[in-house]
Formats: structure tokens, C-alpha cells, sequence
């Protein structure tokens, strides 16, 4: 008959999957002659499977009726007698009876396994030291917990080469859709399971386990808050203070931490001290807090910072959004804020990096999620183009565009060589490319010879003609070396570049983007608030590509940078506001401009007529605004307890009022920078006593300038004219 403990493990056995590699290292071990190493240290954060691999272990060895002794660290008192006492009794020894003389008398193979090794660290250095030195020759010993092996086993040259560390991941993406499988989780939810996941065994287990008990029909981590809890007491068994938990909360929304990142993002209110708002620093030594973040677990330590285990960033983020959401939004807001001022402080790789820390940001939601990586650094670096790249980025055109389109890079590879940023990979070789084509400076012959750059330019002059001064960009061939235009490191630092371009590029009214399955996209660009412009799409060689748009002029940088902000905590089940931030601006032809200017000088002292004025849409108009509200965005007192100022919830354009007195300063500015030229001085005075400080009639203000009335009239015409120039520029500018 079978017994109840033969089907327990008939079950765990078959529910067990993966792990091919270290259960490998483990069977060559126990059957080889002479053991290759006496210390096998398997490590991992909590729930990642080393018990369930260590009960693997044993069953290998009862199979292979192999002496073992297993040991779980939780059950015993970190004391050496307690250790002792518990091996005796698993060895069924007398009281008298010394376990380390039986053990150190074996002649056959015996492993002993030592589980939840982090509960009995204080007897790490007795272990080493004292216990295991005397053990048999014939001995491996398994330690398996969180922490990886102590400086003691590390420094020590004669542990060094007994022992063989084996840290202990998460499942591949297959082993996991097959434990579903095991699990009878339906095909169509493994995705959304494993975006969650990361293949961590235990969260795995969970999601089944909800799927058996509730037979949900879709999974989201914010429907099943237990799981959330359950895995987050697993990784973190206590937190000291709400300031360890709010830099706790911090390093799983930002990409990387630093010290310097957590001071700026974390600050004390007011009201927490009585006093003035003081850094978390001045509080809690922002050192030591950064050094209790590294030494846990499931935080791994890289070159530029901190950062969770992907699952662990999962859950404290899914905690904290069904939690506290409006806490999440802060951390958000206060993240966002941090990295706009480095933007400002950085150049070359460097501003590469806080870009990408930026649309970090933007990671929770799945129009994103799966079109970045994510990872800590890439070893690739951006360059300008040499001569001797020419053969290569032609080479990777042909292969995946034909060479028809390779003859259209060659030409513009000619043309506007200084438009071209290589990404070169460890050995100087381009491992990718992006080409940006300056459509305003192309000459006709440039354009006919590139269906696609002419195609963006025939759609520029039928819908969005370019003003003096303004310019327009294809980025007109992008891709890897590697990959193409799919998801890679690569890719990602083309798109990463794409944004810095259009941040820093002058005047920069337009811009255009091919694709060559332009579909896959859709979702990340319209995000983006780039749309799908089929008019421009194009074909060449047999090849087709759907291109996307944005005109900066209607939606600029600075209220494209509002609308990000508003998306940023969305997530896929959430929908997705692609509408500008207040009205879209106006885009006015030059005449069109004049004309307003005049308006609004005849109108200064009117609001209300001013409201309907097209200045107030204006990019001028928009950029004051914008800059306000991201002034006055900061809130006085930061709340200590998760909840944000709900000052950040303003709206970010303002009211028309506010259009209307940014308009009113904007006009009045450009009137009175003509006092600063002398021969302007008549001109200002002609402009401020009719407009701005008006008599009640025009007559009138020639007697008070002492003027002819037609010199007058001259002054003020030519007054007029130079007040819009002024403005003119600003706009296009």
C-alpha cells in the first residue's frame, strides 16, 4: 500500500521543475570518486526555491542510499550546543555519543544539508573554524540561504578552493510555462503570470494556487493582495522605521539608487520635527539607510547603484499602489522632479543614463514595459560617425532593408554625415545606428532620391508648413547590428537618443518616425503622443514602412513633458490619456502672428477680449506656463506618512486667466526690451503711451510725447513692428 509520505513527495516531485544545472553539479558531486569541493553554497532571496531544492537533493541521495543529514537552520538556537544536540538526535546517538566523532570516522560518502542557514549566522565563523574542519573527507555539505558566503569563507585560500558557490535564480520563462502547465493554468493567462513573476517559484505557486481556489479569469497583482503580502513576508521580514520603508518604496520605483538619489527623493515634513522641512539626511544618516538597503537580499549592489530583484520591485510596487496609490503618485512626482534637474546638470553618456532613469519611470505601464530594457548599464557607447563605419552601417541597411535602401544611405550618409550617432559595442564596432535627416536643408535632388524622406515633406507642405527658422526631422534609418528594430539594448539607447534630439535640437517644429513593422509599435508610440501618419508612409524595395509624427509646435517639449507626467502611474489595466495638456497650441503663419501681436497691443488692458486672442495658445504662452507650473509644483510640506501634497494634482497648463496675464507680461517684456537700445527709446515710448499707458486718444499721446502726429505715427508703426519681431522670434525659437 502506499503511504500518505510516498505521494507527498510522488507530488512534489512532479510538480518540480528546472533547475537542470544545479541539481547537475549536485549529482556529479555525490558520484564522483573524490568530491570536487566539500562546500556547496547555494544562495537566493527568499521564496526562489533552495528549499525545495534541497529536499531535490535529498531524495537523490536516499535514492542513491547515500548518508544524509538534513538541518533546518530556523528549528535550532544559533548556539554550537543547540547544533550539536539537534545532530545527535538526526543521527539517532546516544547522549553520550559525540555526532563530530561519528562524522569525522565515515569512510563512505555522507552529505549533511544545511537549510535556512541566515536563521543561525552567529555560527558561521564556528562552523568554519571549529565544526566542519573535522569532518570525514567524504563529506560535502550543503548550506543553502539568502546571503551569499561571509568574507570568512571568502578570504580563507584553503575554503576558497574547497568550496563551490551557487546562487540561485529565478526560472526561465519556459521552465515557469511549464509549471503552469503542471498547474493547469490556462495558456492564455501564462503571460500576464509571468510578467508578474519573473518565474520566482514561489509566486508562481501562489498565482496557481489563487487560479485553483478562485478560477480568476485574468490575473492582475492588485486583485490578489495576499499573494502580494505573502511574497513581501518573504523578502522582507521587518522594516526598522517608516523612513526604511519609504527608501524601501523609493528604490523599487526609481531604476537605480544612489545616496544621492534617496536624499533628494526622500524628505521629512514640517510638522514631523516642528520645524522647517529637513532632508532625510539630516535625520537618519542617508549612509547607513543606503547601506541597510544593500544588505538585503533581494537587493542587488551594480556599478551605478542599487536595485531590487525584478519580482521584488513587483511586489513592493503592487503593495504600494493597493495600498497607498497617492503615496506612489508622490514618489512618482518627487522622482520626476530629481532627474529633470540632472537632465539639466549632465551631458553624453552620462545624460543617456538619466534619460532612461526618466522613462523608467513609465515602467509600469505595458505599452512600455516590453519595448525598453530595463537593465542596469550597457556596455555600448554613442559616437559620431567615422569614415571607416561606412562599409558597416551599409552592411546592416542591406542586410535588413535591401540593398535599395542601402543606395538611399549611402546618399545621406554623403549628405548630412554629422546627422549620424553610432553605437559602438566593447570593441569599437557599430553595434547599431540612428541616421536623422534634416528635411529643411535637403535640396530637391536629396528628396527625390528618398521615397521616404519625400513622402514627410510633401506631408509637411500639405498640413504643417515650416515658418522661418523652423526645421524638420526624419530619423530615417535606426537599428542594431544584431537585432534590427526589435527590443534590445540597442534600441533602447536609439530611443533614448530620438528624445535628447528633439530636447536639444533648436527650432525644431517636426519630426517623423519610419518603422518597418510599424503595428508592433503602435501602442508605445501613441503613448508617446506620436501619431500614425499613413500619408507618409513609403515603400522601397519591395519593403514597406508606416511612419509616425509629432509636431512640437501644437504639443511642445515642455507640454510633452506634462502629458508624460499625467501617465506616469498608469498600468495596463488603466486607460491612457493621449489628449494634450489643455488646449493644443496654435501653430500661426507668420502674417497670422502680426496680426495677433496687433490685437493684443490694441487690447492689453482687456482681459476678457484677450482670451480670445490666438497668442494665448501660442508655444511662447505654452513654455511660460508650463515653467510656472513646474515651479510652483514642489509642495511646501512633504508628508512623512505617504500622502502627497494635493498641490501636484493642479492642473498643469493653468486657467485662461493665467494665459491671459502670461500674454499681457510676455507683450509687455518685448515693448519694454526697447529701451534698452537708444535709437529704440522713441519707439518704446510711441508703444507704451498708446498701449500700455494709454491716453484716450492717439492725438493726445502725440501732444504728451511733444511729437508731430505723423512722426508719431511713424514712431509707433515702426515701434509695433519691432515688438513683434521680438515675439516672433521667441515663438520660432
Amino acid at each position: 500500500m502506499t503511504s500518505l509520505l510516498q505521494r507527498l513527495s510522488a507530488e512534489r516531485n512532479r510538480r518540480f521543475v528546472g533547475r537542470g544545472r544545479e541539481l547537475e553539479i549536485f549529482l556529479d558531486a555525490i558520484a564522483s570518486r573524490e568530491l570536487p569541493f566539500h562546500i556547496l553554497h547555494v544562495f537566493g532571496p527568499g521564496g526562489v526555491g533552495k528549499t525545495t531544492l534541497m529536499q531535490q537533493f535529498l531524495r537523490f541521495c536516499e535514492r542513491s542510499k547515500i548518508s544524509t543529514i538534513y538541518v533546518e537552520g530556523r528549528n535550532i538556537e544559533a548556539a554550537p550546543e543547540s547544533f550539536v544536540s539537534t545532530l545527535r538526535s538526526l543521527m539517532g546517538l546516544n547522549e553520550s555519543d559525540s555526532p563530530l566523532h561519528v562524522l569525522a570516522q565515515r569512510q563512505e560518502r555522507n552529505v549533511i544539508l544545511i537549510d535556512t542557514y541566515e536563521a543561525i549566522t552567529q555560527l558561521d565563523e564556528w562552523l568554519r573554524e571549529v565544526f566542519l574542519p573535522h569532518l570525514s573527507v567524504n563529506t560535502l555539505i550543503v548550506i543553502a540561504g539568502r546571503n551569499p558566503p561571509s568574507s570568512g569563507w571568502c578570504s580563507d585560500p584553503g575554503w576558497q578552493a574547497l568550496m563551490h558557490t551557487l546562487p540561485l535564480r529565478n526560472l526561465t520563462p519556459e521552465e515557469s510555462q511549464t509549471y503552469l502547465t503542471t498547474r493547469d493554468i490556462p495558456t492564455t493567462q501564462h503571460q500576464a503570470i509571468l510578467d508578474f513573476t519573473h518565474g520566482h517559484p514561489l509566486a508562481l505557486s501562489l498565482v496557481a494556487e489563487v487560479f485553483a481556489q478562485a478560477k480568476e479569469i485574468s490575473f492582475q497583482a492588485e486583485s490578489a493582495p495576499n499573494v502580494v503580502k505573502t511574497l513581501l513576508s518573504r523578502f522582507i521580514k521587518e522594516v526598522p522605521t517608516p523612513l526604511h520603508r519609504m527608501a524601501l518604496e523609493a528604490c523599487a520605483v526609481i531604476r537605480l539608487t544612489t545616496e544621492a538619489a534617496l536624499n533628494q527623493i526622500l524628505t521629512v515634513p514640517q510638522n514631523t520635527l516642528a520645524g522647517e522641512a529637513h532632508s532625510l539626511g539630516e535625520i537618519l544618516d542617508i549612509h547607513d539607510l543606503f547601506e541597510w538597503l544593500r544588505g538585503l537580499s533581494f537587493i542587488e549592489s551594480g556599478q551605478l547603484g542599487l536595485f531590487p530583484h525584478d519580482l521584488a520591485r513587483e511586489v513592493l510596487i503592487a503593495d504600494l499602489r493597493w495600498r497607498n496609490s497617492e503615496f506612489y503618485t508622490e514618489l512618482h512626482r518627487r522622482a520626476r522632479q530629481y532627474y529633470t534637474k540632472r537632465l539639466g546638470q549632465t551631458q553624453g553618456q552620462e545624460k543617456h543614463r538619466v534619460l532612461l532613469d526618466y522613462i523608467f519611470l513609465h515602467r509600469d505601464n505595458s505599452a512600455i514595459r516590453s519595448c525598453f530594457t530595463w537593465g542596469e548599464q550597457s556596455s555600448l557607447l554613442t559616437d559620431s560617425l567615422r569614415e571607416t563605419d561606412k562599409t558597416a552601417l551599409l552592411g546592416m541597411v542591406a542586410q535588413y532593408e535591401g540593398e535599395e535602401s542601402a543606395k538611399i544611405a549611402d546618399h545621406w550618409l554623403k549628405r548630412q554625415p554629422q546627422n549620424v550617432v553610432v553605437f559602438r559595442d566593447l570593441h569599437s564596432k557599430p553595434a547599431g545606428f540612428a541616421m536623422m535627416v534634416a528635411l529643411h536643408t535637403a535640396t530637391v535632388e536629396d528628396l527625390s532620391a528618398d521615397p521616404g524622406a519625400l513622402a514627410s515633406w510633401q506631408y509637411l507642405q500639405t498640413h504643417a508648413p515650416l515658418r522661418p527658422s523652423e526645421g524638420a526631422t526624419i530619423f530615417r534609418f535606426w537599428m542594431a547590428r544584431d537585432t534590427y528594430q526589435a527590443v534590445s539594448p540597442t534600441q533602447s539607447l536609439i530611443f533614448i537618443n530620438f528624445v535628447q534630439y528633439f530636447q536639444k535640437t533648436p527650432g525644431l517644429a517636426y519630426t517623423f518616425l519610419p518603422c518597418a513593422q510599424a503595428d508592433s509599435w503602435t501602442a508605445m508610440l501613441n503613448y508617446f503622443d506620436l501619431t500614425q501618419l499613413s500619408e507618409t508612409d513609403f515603400t522601397v524595395g519591395g519593403r514597406h514602412y508606416g511612419v509616425y509624427g509629432h509636431d512640437w509646435r501644437i504639443v511642445s517639449p515642455a507640454a510633452w513633458k506634462e502629458i508624460l507626467a499625467r501617465k506616469e502611474v498608469t498600468t495596463a489595466g488603466e486607460s491612457v490619456d493621449n489628449t494634450s495638456v489643455g488646449e493644443p497650441l496654435l501653430v500661426l503663419s507668420q502674417p497670422e502672428f502680426v496680426e495677433a501681436v496687433q490685437n493684443a497691443l490694441r487690447n492689453f488692458s482687456c482681459p476678457d477680449v484677450l482670451q480670445n486672442n490666438p497668442l494665448v495658445r501660442s508655444r511662447s504662452v505654452e513654455e511660460q506656463v508650463a515653467t510656472k507650473a513646474s515651479m510652483s509644483e514642489t509642495p511646501k510640506d512633504t508628508q512623512l506618512s505617504e500622502k502627497p501634497d494635493s498641490g501636484h494634482l493642479r492642473d498643469a497648463c493653468g486657467g485662461q486667466s493665467q494665459r491671459v496675464n502670461v500674454l499681457q507680461n510676455l507683450v509687455k517684456q518685448a515693448v519694454e526690451s526697447l529701451q534698452s537700445s537708444p535709437g529704440d527709446q522713441k519707439l518704446y515710448r510711441a508703444v507704451y503711451r498708446t498701449y500700455l499707458n494709454p491716453a484716450p486718444t492717439q492725438e493726445q499721446t502725440a501732444e504728451l510725447l511733444d511729437l508731430p502726429f505723423s512722426t508719431y505715427r511713424r514712431h509707433l508703426k515702426a515701434g509695433i513692428r519691432r515688438v513683434t519681431d521680438i515675439l516672433w522670434q521667441r515663438e520660432i525659437q
